[in-house]
């Protein structure tokens, strides 16, 4: 082919492009100031990466940035003393996973030694400790540092936070605060993560042991078990019907002299969960509320095949029951069926209590939880279960609205968070207009990761990410990718800013408003999905399925942002460079490494 080029026009024969009448053949390096980087392509500019919490999120985010970004300078920020988020700040009586134990675990991190089909707490964070110490994620994580506030400086591009930690040893104060600048803010926050009291008069004027579910009193011991030993004498009140006090009821139940619980909620508790897995396993079948794993079971998880085919019929069967949240389904009908019988048969002792705590909502309408022993501890002697509202807290107990008093020596509040995705501390974005104010009357997101007026400001388990149904931790991977893959163009097309549109956080809220209504979440039934309340806008879950989420994350749509380039560069291309790769430029590292094994991709052979 002749590479003659055309007197008026390219080799192709098409005309030259024009630039303000001048050819554009050539170097641009005139007119529009144009001028070529004097970097490598592969280079990519310098970013500091903060993340704000070191729970699964965060973990997750210190161990894939610097595999895929190892030149960012990476910071993990937690007000913890210790790593694992949740499963670090609560340590109350039976904190457990409601998801089965190995459905609850990275997918590149199996462990076959769990206990339990539904694993405590304290087993949840060895795991993670464990996955902690292997990919050396502590070399990134600060503990006991706390964000206060963080503003974006649209002329630099960058984040600047207040952190408060303790003070440098030698001083009088308690703590310090610093500030520290990021090119990108990654909130691992998490949805449930703020506690707060119930909204009930009186409350700070009981003179006994009142304490909240998440910020349980160890009073000074190493377990819960221990903390609770001289209660065996005592008269306890447990407020609440969600998924903690469900845990706590059975554990407390054997180690008090009298326990209460104040119920003013309905519940679905599920039956036995993937008996034909665990019959797979064992070779029987099994009507064990929480399963524990023996000797034989682990030594068959020695053959891998085993330990995979297990797996994955479990996440298999937790990733086939969407259809039970939508309205009016045949599965729907079915759960609700088999819940009642499970239900009514463990309550068979005190039916009186199904009639007050068997919901008249769907399943699903609430967290669906698994409630191992819970039902069974209702029916003991020294449980007394009331429906009856409380009016008031007193010195000495609990006055309800019909008038009785009843007195008590403790009181545990099982009362849930605060899940308006309000931070709880101020985060500024364009023209001083705050995420608080943003995310009022209720968030929009842009896909649940981030939101249009903050730039380069990005959100692992924000509003409208999680689900009813379905495993959770797959998606937090998915979300933790969707985030560094856009970090990692941020560095290799050397963008000062990234940013979702306007009209993509719009058109996402309009799919949010119209999916939820053929759903069971829109319901009356008051749920942290919808903030504590019985209707209205559904804020916790995403307007899908798990695999639906997984789905729409996994090729980021880069055409719903909008960006400003690094160095103040107006050409799209500047990142290009001087037109090398940086082993070309410094003749080194690998510079045919398309031939590597890991790099090839082969093609399949048709049969």
């Amino acid at each position: 082919m002749s590479s003659a080029v055309h007197a008026n026009g390219t080799g192709n024969g098409m005309p030259k492009p024009q630039i303000n009448g001048k050819s554009s053949g050539g170097h641009l390096n005139g007119a529009n100031g144009f001028k070529l980087g004097d970097f490598s392509i592969d280079e990519g500019r310098p970013l500091r990466v903060v993340v704000i919490g070191a729970g699964i999120s965060g973990i997750l985010a210190g161990i894939r940035i610097p595999q895929r970004i190892p030149t960012a300078d990476l910071v993990i920020y937690d007000k913890n003393a210790g790593i694992g988020g949740t499963w670090y700040s609560n340590t109350y009586p039976g904190i457990a996973c409601d998801a089965p134990s190995h459905c609850y675990q990275f997918s590149f991190e199996d462990n076959p030694k769990w206990s339990k089909f539904f694993s405590n707490g304290s087993e949840i964070l060895e795991y993670l400790n464990g996955i902690v110490h292997k990919y050396k994620v502590m070399r990134h994580v600060k503990l006991h540092h706390e964000i206060l506030h963080a503003r974006y400086d649209e002329g630099e591009g960058k984040w600047h936070l207040k952190i408060r930690r303790p003070a440098s040893a030698g001083t009088t104060e308690e703590f310090e605060e610093f500030e520290d600048t990021a090119d990108v803010v990654i909130s691992a926050a998490g949805a449930l993560s703020r506690w707060v009291w119930p909204d009930i008069d009186g409350i700070h004027t009981f003179k006994g042991k009142i304490m909240h579910s998440a910020a349980w009193d160890m009073n000074g011991e190493k377990t819960w078990q221990e903390s609770v030993k001289d209660w065996k004498d005592k008269k306890v009140g447990l407020i609440g019907t969600g998924s903690s006090a469900i845990q706590i009821l059975p554990e407390l139940q054997p180690r008090v002299r009298k326990l209460e619980l104040y119920a003013r909620g309905q519940t679905w508790l599920a039956p036995p969960f993937a008996g034909k897995s665990l019959a797979a396993l064992t070779g029987s079948e099994t009507d064990s509320d929480n399963y524990e794993f023996t000797d034989n079971d682990w030594k068959k998880f020695e053959d891998p095949e085993v330990y995979k085919k297990f797996r994955h019929n479990l996440e298999q069967d937790m990733n086939s029951i969407h259809a039970v949240t939508t309205r009016g389904s045949d599965m729907q009908k079915e759960f609700i069926q088999s819940f009642r019988e499970s239900m009514l048969k463990k309550l068979a002792k005190r039916p009186y209590i199904a009639e007050h705590i068997i919901p008249d909502f769907p399943i699903a309408c609430r967290r669906i939880t698994p409630g191992p022993g819970y039902l069974d501890a209702l029916c003991q002697d020294n449980v007394t279960f009331i429906p009856t509202l409380i009016k008031c807290i007193t010195e000495t107990g609990v006055e309800l609205v019909d008038g009785t008093h009843r007195e008590l020596d403790a009181i545990v509040c099982a009362t849930g968070f605060d899940t308006s995705f309000q931070f709880p501390f101020s985060v500024v974005g364009r023209n001083g207009y705050t995420l608080q104010e943003r995310f009022d009357p209720h968030p929009e997101t842009y896909l649940s990761v981030c939101t249009d007026g903050f730039p380069n400001f990005f959100m692992a388990l924000g509003p409208n990410s999680i689900f009813g149904t379905g495993t959770l931790i797959i998606c937090m991977e998915r979300q933790i990718d969707f985030i560094v893959n856009a970090v990692k163009k941020m560095q290799r097309e050397r963008l000062k800013s990234m940013e979702a549109t306007r009209e993509a956080v719009k058109d996402f809220d309009e799919y949010i408003e119209h999916y939820f209504p053929k759903t069971v979440f829109g319901e009356k039934c008051a749920s942290w999905y919808k903030r504590g309340k019985s209707d209205g806008r559904v804020v916790g879950l995403w307007p899908g399925s798990c695999l639906h989420s997984m789905r729409a994350l996994e090729n980021p749509r880069w055409e719903d942002f909008k960006y400003e380039f690094f160095d103040g560069a107006k050409n799209r291309f500047y990142w290009l460079g001087d037109g090398s790769t940086y082993n070309e430029a410094h003749m080194t590292g690998d510079r045919a490494w398309y031939l590597n094994e890991d790099q090839i991709d082969y093609p399949p052979i048709p049969e």
